[in-house]
């Protein structure tokens, strides 16, 4: 009865991918459901084949190393989907680490609910992050949800997911490899799966946590990373050529940078640590100003190979 495959997309994270796998090996309450591991390299000359090879004998289901050298988040996981024939798709991002009954919480949210894309709650930790800016860290790279697993309005990010691979993942390349560098693959993944009438699930009970690497704990980073999540409604607009949809989401992006950048402001003068969020909110109303080409953060694929490059000693 294996019918779930997990992917875990790398670049360049040989510790964090070790924990990453160590924490699939441990999963419990799955019998032989697991028809794999299939963890996809992205780095160009292929590093992460020296972290997968000794942990193989670990490893209780088939591990399943592919070289996918042009970096791009996208691409990264097109290329593990072309590597399993599993009707099931999870996905864990190399940066996370699976609670022991992780997948076995997806697997029955997903029959549970019916829905074609299950996500689960995140713990976000940020141990290299300056003390007053680690609280919101911390929530910004956790998520939360329901405190009862059923179905949602609203899809999260690829990591810690769970899904169908004929409804939620149709075709050989169902990830926009346009979005390699930028990211945000998964929101028009989502987007078009709710154009066709797919639903989307939440299992409480599948915990995961996030390790932020030190260059990632910061303020610039994570409110780059604002800026494009604010960007995401006014974009998938715009792809549907929803112009009114795009209009919409432009004034309420222009109310809340008046809002959140005031309260930004007044709590930067006297130093409290709520400027952060209040930063973030400002953020996302920014990107939802200026969510054309040419404003794209860009997190992914060949910047960060530069920036990993620019780090060797």
């Amino acid at each position: 009865m294996a019918d779930v495959a997990v992917i875990v997309p790398t670049l360049r994270r040989p510790e964090s991918l070790e924990r990453a796998l160590r924490s699939l090996f441990a999963q419990t309450g799955i019998a032989d459901r697991v028809d794999g591991i299939v963890v996809v390299d992205n780095d160009p000359v292929g590093s992460a084949a020296a972290t997968v090879e000794p942990l193989r004998a670990l490893s209780p289901w088939p591990l399943v190393y592919v070289h996918a050298p042009r970096p791009g988040v996208a691409t990264a996981r097109n290329a593990g989907l072309a590597a399993t024939n599993a009707p099931l798709i999870a996905f864990l991002d190399d940066d996370e680490a699976a609670a022991p009954g992780w997948l076995a919480a997806l697997l029955k949210a997903q029959t549970q609910t019916g829905a074609d894309a299950v996500f689960g709650p995140i713990t976000g930790r940020a141990p290299d992050a300056a003390p007053w800016l680690k609280p919101w860290l911390e929530r910004f790279f956790g998520r939360e949800g329901p405190a009862q697993t059923g179905l949602i309005d609203t899809p999260y990010g690829c990591g810690n997911s769970l899904m169908t691979r004929s409804i939620a993942l149709p075709g050989p390349a169902p990830f926009n490899t346009d979005a390699d560098q930028a990211g945000g693959e998964d929101d028009a993944l989502f987007a078009a799966l709710a154009a066709r009438g797919g639903r989307f699930g939440w299992a409480a009970d599948a915990h995961v946590e996030e390790f932020a690497p030190a260059h990632r704990a910061t303020l610039d980073y994570a409110l780059a990373r604002a800026f494009a999540y604010g960007q995401g409604p006014s974009q998938t607009a715009a792809a549907a050529r929803n112009w009114p949809g795009v209009a919409r989401w432009m004034l309420i992006g222009a109310a809340q940078t008046a809002v959140w950048g005031a309260a930004s402001a007044a709590l930067t003068l006297i130093a409290s640590p709520k400027r952060a969020e209040m930063y973030d909110r400002t953020a996302r109303g920014v990107g939802k100003l200026f969510w054309m080409k040419g404003f794209e953060p860009h997190f992914y694929g060949a910047r960060e190979l530069a920036r990993l490059d620019a780090a060797r000693p």
